[in-house]
């Protein structure tokens, strides 16, 4: 079970609003660059996210370049799941790589600041705050394994392979 707050952002959040392109030079250093993980979104985050959070989106969260990057430093700063409408398809390949779940689902009623209990295995997020309960597609059994691990790479350093 995941409990933590929603951190609230609207549609069409690109890899740039996450990683801005003025840092790109911090990619060899990201303990430095998470320090500005969506910065031009919300220019607070940062500094508010703590570990255990959500980012909460509308959608074609992840658009644009396929900045691996983009998904670790929003792990890094804390975050232990993304919920979005919809959410760009390299963009979610490389959060469920770098062990962080997405989760498509209606976000319309979640409101920034609510506390938010997410239970990957039977695909339900509750919202502690407003009552509500809703539904997830069930992630696979393959993507579950590769999470539980933290990411591909220490699936495949733990397993030599990846297995069905």
């Amino acid at each position: 079970m995941l409990k933590g707050r929603a951190f609230k952002f609207g549609d069409s959040i690109s890899t740039d609003h996450i990683i801005p392109g003025r840092f790109a030079h911090l990619r060899s250093n990201l303990p430095e660059l998470a320090k500005h993980v969506l910065e031009d979104a919300d220019p607070t985050f940062a500094s508010r996210v703590k570990e255990g959070d959500f980012v909460v989106a509308g959608n074609n969260f992840g658009l644009g370049s396929s900045r691996e990057h983009a998904p670790l430093v929003i792990k890094m700063a804390g975050v232990k799941a993304i919920l979005a409408k919809s959410v760009a398809r390299i963009f979610f390949r490389n959060a469920i790589n770098m062990g962080l779940p997405v989760l498509i689902c209606d976000t319309d009623t979640i409101s920034d600041g609510d506390e938010l209990e997410i239970d990957l295995a039977v695909g339900t997020v509750r919202d502690v705050t407003s009552g509500n309960q809703f539904t997830f597609g069930k992630i696979p059994e393959a993507m579950l394994r590769i999470l539980d691990e933290g990411g591909l790479i220490p699936y495949i350093q733990k397993y030599g392979d990846f297995k069905l």
